[in-house]
């Protein structure tokens, strides 16, 4: 607090002191000011820039729990509405029938006409029904699979075709239903008891565990999948990388650890690639340096990433060249114009645009072309903002936010370089960050994931959900048919059941 003097004193010198004292005070109070205002804004845009709502945490808790556990089951005689596991024996739902006043579509596997023994003419003995719920977009309905029991009327020899391979084993869901379930949880962020609270107003009983346990066995079935589209992301020329924070159960902690999602997108829309743009993304319980490089081992190229040092050890390989972000510098500049209306910083913004203009222009056109405009006509530009913020930064105080975002730019565009160079990378890492964004709607309503195995399970959905919609495919519709047909589907032709080969077929 400032306070005056009680008396002036009379000596020149020693007023002009006392003056003095009471500049730098006033000039540090106004820096202070200016620090704490751009923080609260930053507080105010983190608390109240979006509204999440509140949920049920018990329901969030169970939920998760289940899926973890679902995906960490034995695949093979696995009732698909097992519940929580208790410490000796899992909890199992009682299975309801399904309800009368759902259609019923009929579909007949016949063993044939004659025995496959002595060729004699088959006899009905009776059949096999087995009924499966199956969601179509907007309705559900009840397939009905009828294996007729053929006995032989020369031999007796008993014939029944087979059961057509499930998505799940023994489970009652039909690949529509478990596809819709998935969308709905990781596309469209309705956690699962509020899934079975609207399944539950159409007549159908539908528990919040047995959801879990689809949720959880449909990702372990769709892994191998989620791991191809992985291994397509790295053969890529150039890459975008981003992490983002998500809560997980801290068993006997009473509280939730911070774990990350990494995503690594490939996208080559900009320079015109031919290759089929995808999204992978990959779960762990800590933001060490070590999972990136896991992700990326074996990687050769460009990578679009922010300034996160755990990304260092994998620019120290000589393998994997960084290319710096724009968005984030410009960020720093509008954040403080933002708050305190600083010319230095609108102007920072303006010549920012103006490389962004040249970009656009640029979209679409072949590696050399774009490097050619760019060493053209965004290098000048982008030197001249590199010298002018570099005088800037010597006219204004080092402790303002202003000199702050000037050092931050500075520091980025050197790591910016190879975007002059090179046709087909791009200016900014805004692919990443918006493969981020719906993990960052999700986790508003479904708050955390319960383990591990529950992380690696949204990592699956989210891969498979996100990649078809930059393929322009609808997801459900693709789900439906991978789940189909996936279990038959031997791991050499992964190839055939991409969203980008499902393209072509229909």
């Amino acid at each position: 607090m400032i306070t005056a003097p009680s008396q002036l004193p009379d000596d020149i010198d020693a007023l002009k002191g006392a003056v003095g004292m009471l500049e730098r005070e006033l000039y540090n109070r106004d820096l202070l000011i200016e620090k704490l205002k751009h923080q609260l804004a930053g507080l105010r845009r983190h608390q109240f820039g979006s509204r999440s709502e509140r949920l049920d945490q018990l329901e969030m808790r169970l939920e998760d729990e289940e899926i973890a556990e679902a995906a960490e089951a034995p695949a093979v005689g696995t009732e698909v509405e097992t519940g929580s596991a208790q410490a000796h024996e899992p909890a199992k739902p009682s299975r309801k029938s399904l309800p009368d006043h759902l259609p019923r579509h009929d579909e007949i596997l016949s063993p044939g006409e004659a025995c496959l023994s002595c060729g004699g003419g088959l006899k009905a003995l009776g059949e096999d029904i087995t009924e499966e719920l199956e969601y179509i977009p907007g309705r559900f309905v009840v397939n009905r699979i009828k294996r007729p029991r053929m006995a032989c009327t020369c031999c007796e020899r008993m014939h029944q075709a087979p059961l057509p391979s499930r998505p799940i084993e023994k489970g009652r869901p039909g690949p529509g239903l478990l596809a819709h379930v998935l969308i709905s949880k990781y596309g469209d962020h309705l956690p699962l008891y509020r899934q079975s609270q609207i399944y539950a107003r159409e007549g159908i009983e539908l528990e919040r565990s047995t959801l879990a346990g689809w949720v959880g066995q449909s990702a372990r079935l769709l892994e191998p999948l989620a791991e191809a589209i992985g291994r397509h992301v790295r053969q890529g020329q150039a890459i975008f990388a981003d992490d983002t924070p998500m809560k997980m159960l801290a068993p006997g902690k009473g509280r939730t650890a911070t774990a990350r999602m990494w995503a690594y997108v490939r996208d080559e829309h900009g320079w015109s690639g031919s290759a089929p743009p995808a999204a992978h993304y990959r779960f762990s319980t800590d933001r060490k340096g070590e999972h990136p490089a896991d992700h990326l081992a074996g990687y050769r190229g460009f990578m679009h990433a922010d300034g996160y040092a755990g990304f260092n050890r994998l620019y120290d390989t000589g393998q994997i060249t960084e290319v710096a972000c724009m968005a984030h510098i410009r960020r720093k500049f509008v954040d403080v114009q933002t708050v305190s209306g600083s010319a230095i910083a609108q102007e920072a913004v303006e010549r920012i645009a103006r490389l962004y203009a040249i970009e656009k222009a640029s979209r679409g056109k072949p590696p050399d072309e774009r490097a050619a405009v760019r060493q053209a006509r965004s290098r000048p530009m982008f030197e001249d903002l590199d010298a002018w913020l570099q005088t800037q930064l010597t006219r204004i105080s080092g402790k303002t936010p202003l000199a702050a975002a000037i050092r931050y730019g500075l520091t980025r565009m050197k790591k910016l370089e190879p975007w002059l160079h090179h046709g087909v990378t791009e200016l900014d890492n805004n692919t990443a960050e918006r493969a981020i964004r719906p993990l960052a709607v999700g986790r508003k309503n479904y708050l955390f994931v319960g383990s591990p195995s529950g992380g690696k399970s949204a990592a699956i959905a989210y891969t498979l959900i996100e990649t078809a919609k930059l393929n322009d495919v609808d997801p459900q519709s693709w789900l439906t048919d991978v789940l189909a047909n996936i279990a038959d589907t031997k791991i050499t032709r992964l190839e055939d059941l991409m969203p980008w080969s499902y393209a072509q077929r229909n």
